[in-house]
């Protein structure tokens, strides 16, 4: 019985495998219906014959980036909202063309564009992700700065802080004695902005009025750092 069984599964294996190297000589020699033969017209799209034979994509260096990033409507548009709002700053007197000014939280540096092109001379963008040549990278709640080394601090990003005590300590400490951090938040109560005022703790009220900034109602506060006794 053993021997009659071996003998059927040997022939059912034999079976097996003349039919599989039967199918895998009409694979062989037989064009798919997908492909496209020599006489089909030539595509429109070429296709890599294989990974290696891919087309090698061009490096757009950081200068060409940012060329392509600065000349758009929109960037323009910001550039320019900032412009003239730090222009009022300076018409108050809080800001010259020799002001040690620092940006946090900078974003791709709208803000750093516009002192700079006012002709501040010394500005300093920082975010957590760096855009050079405008911004560089450092932490908000962590500035690698001595204490009092700016004259002026500004920030627009105050409300997205992960920890807005830290966050307003670290602009207080790295702005001069009777220097100024001037903030900018969405329009505000007379609540939030008290709620705001108290996070500083080294500086006094300035002033606070609305103002319109890159086409959004804004709250600009200004707080100067006191001057030790």
């Amino acid at each position: 019985m053993d021997k009659h069984i071996r003998t059927l599964l040997n022939r059912l294996s034999c079976a097996s495998i003349t039919i599989a190297t039967f199918t895998l000589i009409l694979l062989l020699i037989e064009t798919p219906e997908t492909c496209i033969s020599d006489s089909d017209p030539k595509p429109s799209i070429k296709f890599p014959k294989s990974s290696c034979d891919s087309t090698h994509r061009e490096l757009v260096s950081i200068e060409k980036k940012n060329k392509r990033t600065w000349s758009t409507n929109d960037w323009r548009k910001k550039v320019e909202s900032l412009t003239q709002f730090f222009h009022e700053i300076q018409n108050l007197g809080f800001l010259t063309n020799h002001s040690k000014v620092i940006c946090v939280s900078a974003g791709a540096g709208h803000e750093v564009m516009a002192l700079t092109k006012m002709g501040v001379i010394d500005v300093t963008g920082v975010e957590l992700i760096d855009s050079p040549p405008l911004v560089s990278r450092a932490d908000p709640h962590n500035l690698p700065f001595f204490d009092g080394v700016f004259d002026l601090g500004f920030t627009a990003h105050l409300a997205e802080a992960l920890f807005p005590n830290r966050f307003v300590a670290e602009l207080e400490r790295t702005v001069r004695p009777g220097g100024v951090s001037v903030v900018v938040v969405e329009e505000c109560s007379d609540d939030e902005l008290r709620e705001i005022k108290g996070l500083f703790k080294r500086s006094s009220f300035v002033s606070a009025r609305n103002v319109t900034l890159i086409g959004l109602k804004m709250t600009e506060i200004i707080m100067r750092n006191r001057i030790p006794p």
